[in-house]
């Protein structure tokens, strides 16, 4: 089993010209609410291509709605809570050149405990996977706590931070990274190459596998010696949002069904050319049967 220790937001997202700028006030000319949040985008392309996930997270009791989506998507929700503060909620920008920007406020996200996780990790028997991202509070917990009931540990530090950068990391198994990330948690300049990068994060983390994600420039996996390049498919892209986010969710998904990582990259990266040719951060998720229609086309 796969429990996903993810946030949930709302995503309020409006169409512009350009991402505004300091100072300016910029008219939207579509604005749209939908299911968002690291998390929730992540459960949902788990469970679209076919993987078994659990998702951990809280909201607002009046957003009952957002725990019907995850239902329905096939998203295991008993860990899902109603909670009295505001559901995390995201402001996103989304450009004529497809470039987002987002705010993101987390309410309910922030409002996790040791005590909570203990109680959840309680559920979980060695071997079982815990995916995690950095729109969460307690993530130390999390990680120690996973770890000392013998959990393999995904984790993804998007939004990145300097507080990334104080967690157990060495107890990750496998680690998804874009290039901004991977610098960040490297040392190194936003300048690098991956080779550069991958090299840095072999140092720092030997025995943690890594996937850096770089968009239209494919994706990489590393661990140890062993390292594989999948170029990511030409496509015209319309809204980059949740496209991560669908990447990962694939990529677990087809490691849960015992491929290795050159076919989980294959899965992966089809699965985000179809995500970016849509608008939206949930709605743009893909189901399998998409997915494996393009690859056989």
């Amino acid at each position: 089993m796969l429990y996903n220790f993810g946030s949930i937001n709302l995503d309020h997202v409006y169409r512009v010209p350009h991402l505004v700028r300091p100072g300016e006030t910029l008219a939207s000319h579509e604005h749209r609410v939908g299911l968002g949040g690291k998390g929730a985008n992540q459960s949902l392309a788990l469970a679209r291509a076919g993987g078994e996930v659990c998702h951990w997270g809280q909201i607002n009791g009046q957003d009952g709605w957002v725990r019907d989506m995850l239902a329905d998507a096939g998203v295991g929700v008993s860990g899902v809570t109603d909670v009295e503060g505001p559901t995390g909620h995201a402001i996103i920008q989304v450009d004529d050149a497809a470039e987002n920007a987002i705010l993101l406020f987390p309410g309910a996200n922030h409002g996790f405990r040791r005590a909570d996780l203990a109680a959840l990790i309680d559920a979980a028997v060695p071997g079982d996977w815990l995916l995690i991202q950095n729109e969460t509070s307690a993530l130390d917990d999390a990680i120690v706590l996973a770890h000392q009931a013998g959990m393999r540990i995904a984790f993804n530090p998007a939004p990145m931070s300097d507080a990334v950068l104080e967690l157990p990391l060495e107890h990750c198994d496998l680690l998804f990274v874009n290039h901004g990330e991977a610098a960040w948690l490297a040392g190194l300049d936003q300048a690098a190459d991956a080779p550069a990068l991958l090299d840095a994060l072999a140092q720092r983390l030997p025995e943690t596998q890594t996937v850096l994600t770089l968009g239209a420039d494919g994706a990489w996996f590393q661990h140890g010696e062993t390292r594989h390049f999948q170029p990511a498919q030409r496509v015209k892209a319309v809204d980059t949002t949740a496209a991560g986010d669908t990447f990962i969710g694939y990529y677990l998904a087809a490691l849960q069904d015992g491929a290795q990582a050159p076919a989980c990259l294959v899965l992966a990266t089809a699965a985000a050319a179809i995500g970016v040719q849509r608008q939206g951060a949930a709605a743009s998720i893909p189901n399998r049967a998409e997915v494996d229609a393009s690859l056989a086309g």
